[in-house]
C-alpha cells in the first residue's frame, strides 16, 4: 500500500542503491533493462566476432572500408570484437559514459552498412533505434546509481 507523505515532509526515504529502487519505479525498471543489455549486448556481439556463432560479421564491412584500411578486413573485425567487449567493460563500470561510446560506435557501424552496396538499411535503422536507447540509458544514469557496480 502507498505511504502518503505529509505536505511538509521533503524527505522521503532513499533506496540503498539502484537496484533496491527497481521495483519502486518504472524509470528505474527502464534504466536497469537498458543497463543490463547495453552492457552484456557489446560484449556478446565482440565475442562472436571472433566465433561466428551467431553470423559471419565480415559480410557487412563496406569495401571502401577495407579499401582504407591497412589491415585485412576479417583481422579489423576482430578488432571491433575487441572494442565492442571494452564498451560493454565500461557501459558496466560507467554507464553515464559507456553509453555514449556505444551510441557513437552504433553510429559508425551506420555509416559503414549505408556504404555497404548490399544495402543493410533495415540494419542500419534497427542500429539507429539502438543508439536512441544507448542515449536513454547515458541520461539516465544520470540520475540512477551510475556506478552500478560500486566500482
Amino acid at each position: 500500500m502507498a505511504h502518503a507523505m505529509h505536505p511538509a515532509d521533503t524527505t522521503a526515504p532513499a533506496p540503498a542503491n539502484a537496484w533496491s529502487s527497481v521495483a519502486a519505479r518504472p524509470a528505474a525498471q527502464a534504466w536497469a533493462v537498458l543497463y543490463v543489455g547495453f552492457a552484456v549486448l557489446p560484449i556478446v556481439a565482440g565475442l562472436d566476432k571472433f566465433c561466428h556463432v551467431l553470423v559471419n560479421w565480415d559480410l557487412y564491412l563496406a569495401p571502401l572500408v577495407t579499401q582504407i584500411l591497412p589491415i585485412e578486413g576479417h583481422t579489423f573485425m576482430l578488432v571491433v570484437g575487441v572494442i565492442e567487449i571494452a564498451a560493454g567493460v565500461v557501459v558496466a563500470l560507467r554507464p553515464q559514459i559507456g553509453a555514449y561510446i556505444v551510441m557513437l560506435w552504433l553510429w559508425g557501424i551506420i555509416v559503414n552498412l549505408l556504404l555497404t552496396p548490399a544495402g543493410f538499411y533495415d540494419i542500419a535503422l534497427r542500429d539507429f533505434g539502438l543508439s536512441l536507447g544507448a542515449l536513454a540509458l547515458a541520461r539516465l544514469s544520470q540520475e540512477f546509481d551510475p556506478r552500478p557496480l560500486g566500482i
